[in-house]
């Protein structure tokens, strides 16, 4: 195969193009409209009285901007709101009471998921009956030993309010227990999920 010529080459590549000798040849830079010179920017001509003020603009917005920098004085930071102190740290009696609390708490927990699971697990009818109830016997048990537990407890005077409502609490867990155990008596088997808080 023959390879094509290099000046035949450059021929078909010259197809539509002006013929210029020179490479600034050509149209210029600079043309005029009227008498006056335009400048040529991005296609578009600018003429210099236009481009003069274009310049002096962003000179001023420039200036502006700076001095309003430099002249600026630091802002105070807004105060923040002085933090509430870290509570102290707990007292030997306050210790010892959470420490006597702490199994109390675990059992009174468990027996409540185990017997919340096991009404949803009945009423799904993933659990029988009969497991529900053994269940639920059970909880009530270990509520009537935390409350038990809880009175044996003396609490030190700041954790009062809180050892009263949990025993509150406890007491309240045990009456569901009690409605759910009368399910079984009464042989409607309709159980009503506890509302958590």
């Amino acid at each position: 195969m023959a390879e094509p010529r290099l000046d035949f080459v450059i021929s078909v590549r010259r197809i539509g193009k002006p013929e210029s000798p020179t490479p600034c040849a050509g149209a210029s830079f600079f043309g005029t409209i009227g008498g006056h010179p335009m400048k040529r920017v991005f296609g578009a001509r600018l003429s210099p009285k236009i481009l003069v003020l274009v310049i002096v603009s962003l000179l001023g917005v420039l200036a502006f901007a700076l001095r309003s920098e430099l002249t600026t004085t630091a802002r105070p930071m807004a105060a923040r709101p002085a933090l509430q102190p870290p509570r102290p740290a707990l007292s030997p009696a306050e210790e010892s009471y959470i420490r006597a609390l702490w199994p109390i708490h675990g059992s009174v927990e468990r027996s409540t998921m185990r017997m919340s699971l096991g009404q949803i697990f009945y009423k799904t009818e993933d659990l029988s009956r009969a497991k529900l109830k053994i269940r639920v016997d059970e909880a009530l048990l270990n509520y009537r030993r935390a409350e038990s537990g809880l009175r044996a407890l003396e609490p030190p005077a700041s954790l009062q309010t809180a050892h009263e409502e949990y025993l509150e609490a406890v007491r309240l867990f045990q009456q569901s227990a009690v409605e759910v155990l009368k399910m079984f008596d009464d042989g409607a088997m309709t159980i009503c999920l506890p509302l958590t808080r």
